[in-house]
């Protein structure tokens, strides 16, 4: 029996993935082939394959494909298989049970990497030197950001050349949000919530406020690139930067002898017992609800979220936390990576707000340039945002809106 897994093309890390679990699986499943396609495309056109191949029951009998609201998007409970009643669902982290479940406890899907957490990545050498712990409190940030930058060093790195990482720390702080009202996202969905009418909201844009009055930026921060971030952090020219763990796997190349020089905190809030981290969940496989051999699918979904599966996966790539009970990473990961267990052992994560509700606006990065370069203050953004969002919400005929 041979099953085609469809996935999009373009990123060679997932058909690597993808290929390593179709072979592992083989070998212990002789009479089962998994064949890979990636030809699926990429962005809109990819989603739109998915969805019309679900609509039409054409739909191949493997699917990668997002978790969260790109995921309920394709109206699963209708189109995927529900694989709720499989015994290895109650190993999934429950983070990542939140973006691949439906109605009434449907599950639909296994994932595909590690999660990945957006925070603030640090140079290690650098608080060593300084005497600086990992900041638990927005104020302790503050403060290691004084001590840093009366080093003669850039506090915080910023990186407006590529605009779309201005957007982290905001959007990494949305633990911070959920923390203080776990239902936020739904109401927000719902439009009963706003960035500007929320404390905690406005805090997420007032702390690039912050940080730029402080004077804590690179002189270049207007121009620089992710590169040039990834590598000043790294470097010890700067002491932190926004961004996500799983991106340092850009220095393997460029600087492999300081990958093991950065680690990541989450962004800290105003209370240090609350500290918790903001959260990008992977991709999952997932089978269509009409498939011709849901016992076959049903197999490699549960080898994909085992032990087995999960060294498959590894032999791929190592950018995020396993959310597979008994999964743990090498002892040769990247300590950035081990950083980031801890928050997941203690069960203090959130997904990201875009796997939580389908409400995202096109131009927060622009709005937090312009923060950032200090034409705009962080509450005014708050505002223009979540009339960017209204707009946004309304061309998706959300209810509500």
């Amino acid at each position: 029996m041979t099953l085609d897994w469809l996935q999009g093309t373009g990123v060679q890390t997932n058909i690597d993935i993808a290929q390593a679990l179709a072979t592992a699986f083989h070998k212990k499943n002789p009479d089962i082939t998994i064949k890979v396609d990636p030809s699926g495309g990429s962005g809109p056109d990819l989603d739109n394959l998915v969805k019309t191949r679900l609509a039409t029951g054409e739909m191949s009998d493997l699917l990668w494909y997002n978790s969260g609201s790109l995921l309920a998007s394709l109206n699963p409970n209708k189109t995927l298989l529900n694989v709720s009643d499989q015994p290895w669902v109650k190993d999934l982290d429950p983070s990542f049970l939140k973006v691949v479940s439906g109605s009434k406890g449907a599950v639909f899907g296994a994932p595909l990497q590690g999660a990945d957490i957006g925070g603030i990545l640090y140079n290690k050498p650098l608080y060593d030197q300084l005497g600086l712990k990992v900041p638990q409190t927005w104020d302790e940030f503050m403060d290691n950001n004084k001590a840093i930058k009366a080093a003669g060093k850039t506090a915080v790195e910023q990186t407006y050349g590529d605009p779309w990482t201005s957007q982290l720390l905001q959007l990494g702080d949305f633990y911070n949000i959920y923390s203080a009202d776990k239902n936020w996202a739904s109401k927000y969905t719902a439009n009963k919530a706003k960035f500007a009418t929320t404390p905690e909201g406005v805090r997420s844009f007032e702390n690039v406020q912050d940080l730029a009055k402080g004077g804590f930026f690179n002189k270049d921060f207007a121009s620089a690139t992710l590169d040039d971030g990834l590598r000043a952090v790294a470097n010890g020219d700067a002491g932190h930067y926004p961004m996500f763990a799983g991106l340092y796997t850009s220095l393997l190349k460029t600087a492999p002898d300081k990958v093991e020089d950065i680690g990541i905190f989450a962004v800290p809030g105003d209370n240090a017992s609350k500290n918790g981290a903001t959260v990008w969940m992977p991709p999952a496989v997932y089978a269509p609800s009409n498939t011709k051999h849901p016992d076959a699918v049903k197999k490699f979904l549960a080898f994909v979220a085992s032990k087995a599966g999960c060294d498959a996966i590894l032999s791929a790539t190592t950018t995020g936390t396993l959310l597979v009970k008994g999964c743990t990473l090498p002892n040769n990961a990247p300590g950035v990576i081990k950083d980031t267990l801890p928050y997941f052992k203690s069960g203090k994560t959130v997904p990201a707000l875009e796997f939580l509700s389908a409400v995202k606006g096109p131009n927060l990065a622009s709005l937090m340039v312009e923060v950032g370069n200090g034409t705009l203050s962080g509450a005014e953004a708050a505002k223009q945002y979540d009339q960017d969002v209204e707009k946004a919400a309304q061309q998706l005929g959300l209810p509500g809106w």
